[in-house]
């Protein structure tokens, strides 16, 4: 008779703490019937391959691993990693013992992943083997409409934490079997470089940061995260943690609930605005939550526009050689307007930048440059170290105007600069061929007189690139082009169904409002990155 496994695949769930299938998985040992348990992370090739990954995730990943290993052992349990995909996991442990159960945690992730799903669901079919999959945020699967998701999302919230499981390790040499067949396996050197000043993975840094951001540091937070200047230290920064799950989203609550009873009650001990901080945030991971449930509901949105009134507006191909330069100018941050080119500086060293300059990104590729969003999205998706599926292709399309149903927005990079960055400090930082442009010229160099150009080592086509176009122009003929999809988009069935699956029902104008008609087909969660990021 073969010995008893359960198998606990991990996936964007890096951790041991409020982590429903490993104390699910743990709770069948005892000591009559011996079950062991084994933790794995397969890294498939089907998904380290795909086109939205980076170097820098397949490092930051290896990091958590490395600490949740150590965790893991402090527990009892081994961490096993599987170079040759998880059905073949399965299969290679099926031949020695008997799987009991698969335990994972519902994953919101992109085309590969959800393939991944279905071919691990059909082998456990086959084999009779039950897979308990268990939700980690306020994302329902099989959600009808979202009548009633607020209410599951708080219902989640307020649920308490799974506890650590501390168990007898059961003896075993798969461990060691499939850590010598597999670790010099493990190998997805992708084209890009891991990224310098990018934030490191694990438990440790992952509890820091956030115990800084609910004890001082979101003092800041309002007022404070909108300039790429002042968020990177009045933003939570929480947001690679929360992407591969080294924290919940449950957890990060909790403290947050527990830290604002703190503040009511003893106020003098904490920074001033602290808890208005702390409200402020709350409200963004309930839009975490919310924008995920889109791709949930309609995978398609990664590769497909939500609306169909919008296909075809852009060149999808890349089949232009004018859409190829501009491609590759606004990927390699040299658009010429400097608030632009110094966020992509800024992310091609960090891969993070704040929310409002994450939408300025997407509008001008998608509006001034009039680029279909699907690869102007992968670059962002590889250049964000908080690449989170869910999140990232919404928040695309609505920044792309392709919904049709949420308030168009289109950036100004000249007026972003002169409101976020008035003295021109983080454009100096990040672009060293401006830094002794005075501030009159900071924003618009190539306004400058050839002489000025050269007395400030400054000539535009040669240190510093000129704009491609006219802004308000480019404006113009966008917003013509998007209005005039959508105003054909209005009152379709089509929208009426988006309205049903995707907009948020919480912020909802009441029936009598003059606005509530308009509201319908417009939604109300326009705002892109301000409420998903953080």
């Amino acid at each position: 008779m073969l010995p008893d496994v359960n198998i606990v695949w991990l996936k964007r769930d890096l951790r041991i703490q409020d982590h429903a299938p490993l104390y699910e998985a743990t709770k069948q040992e005892n000591d009559t019937h011996p079950v062991l348990v084994l933790p794995v992370f397969s890294w498939d090739s089907s998904v380290w391959s795909s086109p939205d990954y980076a170097q820098q995730h397949v490092a930051f990943v290896r990091e958590c691993l490395d600490s949740l290993k150590t965790e893991l052992q402090h527990n009892g349990l081994d961490l096993l990693e599987s170079a040759h995909g998880i059905v073949n996991f399965l299969e290679a442990v099926s031949q020695t013992h008997r799987i009991v159960g698969l335990y994972s945690h519902e994953e919101t992730g992109n085309q590969f992943t959800y393939a991944l799903d279905k071919e691990v669901a059909k082998w456990c079919r086959q084999h009779q083997v039950p897979w308990h999959e268990y939700p980690q945020s306020g994302v329902v699967r099989r959600l009808k409409n979202r009548d009633h998701w607020h209410a599951i999302w708080e219902k989640r919230m307020a649920l308490p934490q799974y506890p650590v499981p501390s168990i007898k390790l059961v003896k075993s040499d798969l461990s060691v079997k499939f850590t010598e067949a597999h670790s010099k396996a493990i190998q997805f050197n992708k084209p890009q470089t891991d990224k310098p000043l990018r934030q490191k993975g694990g438990r440790e840094p992952a509890l820091k940061i956030l115990h800084s951001f609910l004890n001082g540091r979101a003092s800041r937070y309002r007022g404070g995260i909108s300039s790429p200047i002042s968020s990177a230290e009045a933003g939570s920064r929480i947001s690679p943690y929360l992407a591969w799950g080294v924290i919940s989203i449950k957890e990060v609550m909790h403290a947050l609930w527990m830290q604002r009873v703190r503040i009511k009650q003893t106020p003098n001990r904490y920074p001033n605005h602290l808890e208005a901080g702390l409200k402020g945030f709350e409200s963004r991971l309930h839009w975490h939550c919310h924008f995920m449930q889109k791709l949930e509901s309609e995978p398609e949105i990664e590769y497909r526009s939500l609306h169909s009134a919008f296909d075809g507006l852009r060149d999808e191909a890349y089949e232009n050689a004018e859409t190829i330069k501009k491609l590759e100018r606004w990927k390699s941050g040299q658009t010429g307007w400097p608030l632009v080119d110094a966020c992509m500086a800024m992310l091609n060293q960090t891969g993070w930048i704040n929310f409002r300059m994450r939408a300025m990104l997407m509008s001008t590729a998608s509006y001034l440059y009039w680029l279909h969003w699907r690869e102007t999205g992968l670059h962002l998706a590889r250049e964000f170290l908080d690449y989170e599926p869910g999140i990232h292709w919404s928040q695309v399309q609505m920044q792309s105007g392709t919904t049709g149903i949420n308030t168009l927005r289109i950036y100004n990079p000249i007026k972003q600069a002169r409101d976020q960055d008035p003295e021109g400090q983080f454009v100096k930082q990040w672009l060293p061929a401006l830094k002794n442009v005075p501030n009159a010229w900071i924003f618009e160099p190539w306004l400058m007189t050839p002489e000025l150009q050269q007395r400030y080592g400054c000539v535009i086509g040669q240190d510093y690139p000129a704009p491609m176009m006219s802004i308000e122009s480019a404006i113009k003929i966008a917003r013509s082009k998007i209005s005039a999809a959508k105003q054909a988009a209005s009152g379709s069935q089509e929208t009426r169904q988006i309205v049903q699956k995707h907009a948020s029902r919480k912020f909802k104008p009441l029936a009598r409002s003059k606005k509530s008609k308009q509201a319908k087909t417009k939604g109300s969660d326009s705002n892109v990155y301000q409420k998903a990021l953080f």
